[in-house]
């Protein structure tokens, strides 16, 4: 019947991880050959041109660190000793390993100046020496792509204190480093490969590079057609991504224009919607929303990539990438109101159906984290959860992508002169439970409160025989870092106060308890409160909660 989820066969993601496993044993295989390495050494390029410019802020502190003898990456450190060498010792951790190889530093450790730029040029050719020939961890395609585009970035500085036998090497490997990054491979990163690529090939001099960046443009294109969605968001749904991308593409346009070539129009469009959906996800703290595992970055970090937009101060949207906007003068609220990303594309995807990030006076008061639905601002029925995540075999060929997720979203926004409303419904408790999750988020321009109501309603499916059983629900709401709750004797209102903030908010509530948990946030110590109910499917439920600026005196409230 039409409207039916379709049957979940059992192991059907294995035949497509077989698939993509032995291709990609194959492909590292005939990476690793001397006659794929003789294929994609050559033409040889005549050195570097122009100067590509990379617009992240680079840190001229971490380059300082690393002129000093430690490397600081994904947030841990290796100390290595002035001109030390990280290469022939164990990382204290994957990301670690994949920020090194990646070359994240190189643009900081440039910023330092002729001093940097000249140990930087000793790492470059150590890491050759080493890893330059093939490597299955180093030129793993989505470690290589940041590679190439740092290098590229950086070549000509770095030749101009290289020898004359330096430089020929330094370009020939990005050529060969670039090429490769044009073989086939994964969807979800064609585009951030062939960008890479291109920006390479503006930085080459002579035929080979004018050939690499024709065929990396060419891969971009058709890459940009499906990694960006019409309105400007990513196909993951990560606004970091999003930002990301929109960096490398506005580095691509400053070479080409350099070369005194225009780019291609994909490239153009790409960058004026990725330009209008960062815009969209920066919040009133300057950094960005971060659903579905994105990243926040820093104010600076995203400011560094609007400062390119020429597109001035438009209006802002109401939606755009599946995310609804509420604004008012003291509260800010970013809805999920679309399904997750499929495919390739969740490869860090979240199941919070109708979760949402709430800020108060520019500060983060309520934002979820990790993939599971218990690290969401949402409802969750049950303890089956939505959705699952490959792991085992599929999950190693495949990626831990997200399956098994039905969560259509019905979606209505309503405006009035002094109130903003969305009513919200997903389906993805009715396969399980017959129950559909409805929420009302209701924003009170005058007063600057945010009203909100979870509602459980009971569908055909739960009217029978199979509604009669009794399901527990849980309301949660993750609390962004340094924020305090204290719940009140009653256990009816929680003061929250922001770390540095003198004003704090009151969130009332009429669940039948509520309790403020612990709450691990990227190795960081947090908390998020729990509002729990039990009741028959067949009957349904309701929790009412209001956010409001809080108007009595603070002792009414206990720690919990």
């Amino acid at each position: 019947m039409a409207g039916l989820p379709a049957p979940r066969l059992p192991g059907r993601h294995l035949a497509l991880a077989l698939a993509v496993a032995t291709g990609r044993a194959l492909s590292e295989e005939w990476r690793a050959s001397r006659p794929y390495r003789w294929v994609t050494g050559g033409p040889r390029p005549d050195g570097f041109g122009i100067q590509a410019r990379d617009y992240r802020p680079a840190d001229r502190d971490t380059g300082e660190a690393i002129l000093a003898g430690a490397f600081v990456l994904a947030g841990q450190s290796l100390a290595v000793g002035v001109r030390g060498d990280p290469w022939d010792r164990p990382s204290p951790s994957r990301g670690f390993a994949e920020a090194l190889h990646r070359f994240d530093w190189l643009p900081h450790l440039i910023a330092t100046g002729p001093e940097g730029a000249a140990e930087a040029l000793r790492l470059v050719l150590e890491w050759r020496r080493l890893f330059g020939k093939w490597n299955s961890f180093a030129w793993a395609p989505q470690v290589m792509a940041r590679r190439v585009y740092n290098l590229a970035c950086a070549g000509p500085l770095l030749a101009a204190r290289a020898s004359e036998a330096e430089t020929a090497q330094l370009a020939a490997d990005l050529a060969r480093q670039a090429r490769d990054l044009l073989f086939p491979g994964d969807v979800a990163e064609s585009a951030q490969r062939s960008v890479a690529a291109a920006v390479a090939g503006a930085a080459l001099r002579g035929p080979a590079g004018r050939k690499l960046l024709a065929r990396a443009l060419t891969r971009l294109s058709r890459a940009l057609d499906v990694s960006v969605l019409p309105d400007g968001g990513h196909a993951t749904r990560r606004a970091d991504l999003a930002l990301d991308l929109l960096f490398d593409l506005q580095t691509l346009d400053d070479a080409l224009i350099q070369k005194g070539q225009a780019a291609p129009d994909a490239v153009q469009r790409a960058i004026d919607r990725l330009a209008a959906g960062v815009r969209f996800a920066t919040l009133a703290d300057g950094a960005l929303a971060t659903f579905h595992g994105g990243r926040p970055r820093t104010a600076p970090y995203v400011a560094a990539a609007r400062a390119q937009d020429e597109t001035g101060d438009r209006p802002t949207p109401t939606e755009l990438g599946g995310v609804q906007r509420l604004d008012s003068r003291g509260l800010q609220v970013m809805v999920d109101v679309a399904p997750p990303p499929a495919g390739p594309w969740s490869q860090t995807a979240a199941v919070q159906p109708l979760g949402v990030e709430v800020l108060v006076a520019g500060h983060r008061l309520i934002s979820g984290t990790g993939r599971a639905l218990a690290g969401g601002a949402t409802v969750e029925v049950g303890d089956a959860g939505l959705g699952r995540f490959l792991s085992g075999f599929a999950g190693r060929a495949l990626g831990a992508r997200l399956v098994d997720c039905d969560a259509a979203v019905d979606v209505q926004r309503h405006e009035a002169p002094e109130a903003l409303w969305l009513d919200l419904a997903h389906h993805g408790w009715m396969r399980r439970h017959g129950l559909m999750h409805q929420r009302r988020l209701y924003l009170d321009l005058r007063a600057g409160e945010l009203r909100g109501e979870d509602r459980l309603t009971p569908t055909a499916k739960a009217q029978g025989p199979d509604g009669r059983h009794f399901v527990p629900y849980t309301v949660r709401f993750p609390l962004a870092p340094g924020v305090r709750a204290l719940v009140s004797q009653d256990r009816r209102s929680v003061l929250l106060r922001v770390e540095g903030v003198s004003d704090g908010w009151i969130l009332r509530n009429d669940a039948l308890d509520i309790v403020v948990e612990p709450l691990a946030r990227r190795g960081r110590p947090g908390s998020q409160l729990v509002m729990t109910g039990q009741r028959r499917a067949d009957s349904g439920a309701r929790v009412r909660w209001k956010l409001a600026p809080a108007r009595q005196p603070s002792d009414e409230a206990r720690g919990s």
